[in-house]
């Protein structure tokens, strides 16, 4: 997820609570920042025509041993700098816990995934996240003062000529290995440091789904709006959007998202300014996250996606992530379906690991995109 700052100097608000506690979506003039959400083509073989956040599959280069060179300052730090996650390891989504040592590859699983967010994230919209490296010695005082490489209030982005750009881009695409490359002869680091853990998503076992992901979500705001660069192969268009823009097309039909980023940006809506939100995810990021395999079920002639922590999901399953069941039996968490564009989140727990409740309630202004 790459939220990044508007141009113009926009009044962040809070949203407004009824006497409910539930929040309504605030306006889209009270954030002072967009979201990217990329359309995937309408031939593609994966939720065609959907918007997305930028990202995609892991490719064997992410695991390369080719980036312990490029990251050799930082060999003497654990997962080369990245901030300790303080969860307990039961807890850890195998994405993130698995030791990748065991599966021949010497780069952490937690810096590997980063680089495959980046280097997706540079595929398919030409956004380039990298620190030069002469600002090595900055990035390793900051781990050694404070333990962390928070050092900047936000990411900012690779300032290189747009032909070089294009040049490297293509490359990329080409053959994924090419990004390690283009780091050691441009002689920057891939920004992992900027990528802060967000959330983990498994999909569902239906047999409608031939292909199902594990995916690691981050979220990474930058200062600026960053220029993105066009395919019209995997990805049809653009679109910067305030997060309640986003969910008010998408409850007009206007576009379509998949559940998991209308749940996200329903978690967004809660922080309308762009440092509230970035001083949250890097502080919540170290207290980890649960992988959510939603439950499919039919309850009422509804359709109902049974998210872990509501009173009816199956903690039996094989692939689950909790560790223990809701604790009464009015523990709700779940997203209610009456027609593909219409998401009625129902959630009475508790979020874990310090994250965030998603706004809860629908739009009532008209889209504005």
């Amino acid at each position: 997820m790459l939220p990044s700052r508007t141009p113009e100097s926009a009044a962040a608000g809070s949203p407004v609570a009824d006497s409910c506690g539930r929040s309504h979506l605030p306006p889209s003039a009270a954030f002072d920042y967009r979201t990217l959400l990329l359309k995937r083509s309408s031939k593609s073989g994966y939720m065609p025509s959907a918007y997305v956040f930028p990202g995609g599959k892991v490719d064997s280069s992410d695991f390369s041993s080719d980036w312990l060179d490029i990251f050799e300052s930082f060999a003497d730090f654990p997962n080369f700098g990245l901030r300790c996650v303080r969860q307990p390891a039961g807890t850890r989504p195998p994405i993130f816990a698995t030791d990748r040592r065991e599966l021949g590859s010497p780069v952490p699983g937690e810096v590997a995934l980063r680089i495959c967010a980046l280097r997706e994230t540079f595929e398919e919209s030409g956004v380039l996240l990298t620190v030069p490296k002469p600002e090595e010695g900055r990035l390793i005082k900051g781990i050694g003062d404070r333990g962390a490489t928070d050092r900047a209030r936000h990411c900012e982005v690779n300032g290189m000529h747009s032909g070089e750009l294009h040049r490297w881009r293509s490359l990329v695409i080409q053959n994924p290995s090419n990004f390690a490359r283009m780091c050691r002869e441009l002689e920057v680091l891939p920004n992992i440091w900027a990528l802060h853990e967000w959330s983990n998503w498994l999909t569902p076992e239906r047999k409608d789904l031939a292909t199902r992901f594990d995916t690691a979500f981050f979220l990474c705001c930058l200062q600026e709006t960053p220029q993105t660069l066009q395919d019209r192969k995997e990805i049809e268009r653009f679109q910067w959007s305030t997060p309640s823009e986003v969910l008010q097309s998408f409850q007009a039909q206007e576009l379509f998202i998949p559940p998991p980023q209308f749940y996200e940006l329903s978690r967004l809506c809660r922080f309308p300014s762009l440092n509230d939100l970035h001083n949250f995810a890097s502080q919540r990021a170290t207290k980890g996250c649960e992988r959510w395999m939603p439950i499919f079920s039919i309850e009422d002639d509804q359709h109902i996606s049974l998210i872990p922590g509501d009173k009816l999901y199956p903690l039996g399953t094989s692939e689950k992530t909790q560790v223990e069941g809701p604790l009464d039996d009015s523990a709700l968490h779940r997203m209610v379906f009456s027609n593909p564009y219409t998401i009625n989140l129902q959630i009475t727990i508790k979020p874990k690991f310090n994250h965030l409740l998603p706004v809860l309630e629908p739009a009532s202004s008209k889209s504005q995109l």
